[in-house]
């Protein structure tokens, strides 16, 4: 199998990039998650794509051509909204959740956007780079008190 070709979309540009290419061949949404650059504003980055906090990326597969693509979408930490792949990929579903929960990016036209992993009632999304550090303590069997 060839490399994996990344591509830097817009976000206004995002369901409609993954849609053309689901018309192309790629129909199999493998993966989607988010990264906080919170600690890491100056990573490389083609000169053309603005750098924001997050960054959504997924990954797309043409199994009968044997090509994968990674698609990278930059997304600011003032308007953290991304439109939803549940209308291109309905098994996104699930990821994009995840997402939410964990990042607290929303995705515009999810049918579902609640928690997933965390409590509904949870505050705030534990892998921002500035969530707090918690501890809970954790008792182990036959361990001394």
């Amino acid at each position: 199998m060839s490399a994996i070709e990344v591509r830097h979309v817009d976000r206004a540009e995002w369901r409609a990039n993954v849609a053309s290419l689901r018309d192309e061949g790629y129909v199999m949404l493998t993966d989607l998650t988010a990264v906080d650059y919170l600690t890491n504003m100056a990573r490389p980055l083609p000169a053309d794509v603005a750098r924001e906090r997050f960054e959504v990326v997924c990954g797309l597969l043409d199994m009968n051509g044997r090509r994968r693509v990674r698609l990278r979408t930059q997304v600011p930490e003032g308007d953290p909204t991304i439109a939803s792949l549940f209308p291109v990929h309905p098994g996104a579903e699930a990821f994009e959740r995840e997402v939410f929960d964990m990042f607290g990016i929303h995705f515009e036209d999810h049918p579902d956007l609640t928690r997933i992993l965390m409590p509904e009632d949870w505050e705030g999304h534990p892998l921002r780079k500035d969530y707090g550090l918690g501890r809970i303590p954790v008792q182990f069997k036959g361990a001394p008190r």
